[in-house]
């Protein structure tokens, strides 16, 4: 069985854009192919409108839903053009993610599905989370039924993009969780410095860090809890962004990467991981990553350029194909929900 498919994938840290096709085929197990693949930068116009989505009105968040979903939908047919391609099976599509409370039952990712449809003819999966939180999950990680099926021969997946996650084998189950926040804090502090992002860490590296601050971060409620667990932008505004405010920029990047690097160090070690793949734009902050191999005994392996950016949008295709098939996309062991199930919304 072959099926060619789009994946798209917008994170929290607004990167951009990522457009992934690959080729999928399964004989006794799946393999894949990247073929083509991008990341579109978001004008400024698109980043304020995600960046301040939370605070829109009802009327005028749903506006955004469908501006956003024939934008995907532009950005695809073109991507399509671009590169002459033929005989796509479908576009699964992640969304762009607003709001995330599991415990209330909700979680939204907006750019409507049937939008993008319109706009390329061809077959949408979107809306691969919610399902999940109404099955008393926590709509989080789904990339964990991509690392058992396509990269099984690593001990543990490690993803470093706006928020840090971990997938990995504990027993006869994937097990899944986020850790610590990553990019979404990182770049918002190096954005006082007049930087996008902290290019390879180097303004971390030339801040101190504040032993005082880094305690009250690493004694934070999330941390204590076992999983499966996860993180959103709201918990960042409450929790973290409050207790930089008053601190050096460059001191509050130094502090915050030596946290990520602990927390993700303390969960690495407690499963005693014998080698770890990473992914996402951490991958490219080489101060994060010393910090990470300086604390663990766990073999660090950083992968191909587009495995690194790409793994994500390359999971959710793979997640529309099993959806089209009607298998398996989503682990109840890495996400909290009822039983596994097959999410996503077809348009």
């Amino acid at each position: 069985m072959k099926a060619l498919a789009i994946g798209l994938m917008s994170g929290t840290s607004l990167d951009g854009l990522d457009i992934c096709l690959a080729e999928f085929e399964k004989q006794d197990k799946w393999a894949f192919q990247i073929l083509k693949s991008e990341t579109l930068s978001y004008s400024e116009d698109w980043e304020n409108k995600l960046r301040n989505s939370i605070h829109l009105s009802a009327e005028d968040l749903l506006e955004l839903h469908s501006e956003y979903g024939f934008y995907l939908g532009q950005q695809v047919k073109e991507f399509i053009h671009k590169h002459r391609v033929e005989g796509i099976s479908l576009i699964a599509s992640h969304g762009h993610t607003v709001f995330h409370q599991p415990k209330r039952k909700f979680t939204l990712q907006i750019g409507d599905g049937r939008a993008i449809k319109l706009e390329t003819g061809l077959p949408v999966i979107y809306d691969f989370r919610s399902q999940d939180v109404l099955l008393q999950g926590n709509g989080a990680p789904l990339v964990p039924i991509g690392d058992e099926l396509l990269f099984a021969q690593y001990s543990a997946c490690l993803n470093l993009g706006g928020f840090s996650n971990i997938s990995l084998q504990s027993g006869d189950k994937r097990i899944a969780f986020d850790i610590a926040p990553v990019n979404i804090v990182l770049n918002h502090l190096a954005q006082q410095l007049h930087k996008s992002f902290d290019e390879n860490g180097a303004l971390a590296e030339k801040g101190t860090v504040n032993e005082s601050l880094l305690n009250q971060l690493n004694a934070l409620d999330f941390y204590q809890h076992s999983h499966p667990k996860s993180l959103g932008v709201e918990w960042c505004n409450q929790h973290i962004f409050p207790v930089l405010e008053n601190i050096e920029a460059l001191d509050a990047l130094a502090t915050f990467t030596e946290h990520a690097a602990q927390q993700i160090c303390n969960v690495i070690n407690q499963y005693s991981l014998k080698d770890i793949l990473i992914t996402g734009g951490g991958a490219y902050n080489t101060f994060l990553i010393e910090k990470i191999r300086a604390k663990t005994k766990a073999e660090v392996i950083i992968p191909e350029k587009k495995i690194i950016n790409y793994k994500e949008a390359l999971i959710f295709a793979f997640m529309g194909v099993l959806k089209m098939n009607n298998e398996i996309n989503v682990l109840s062991s890495a996400t909290g929900s009822s039983y596994d199930h097959s999410s996503g919304v077809i348009a």
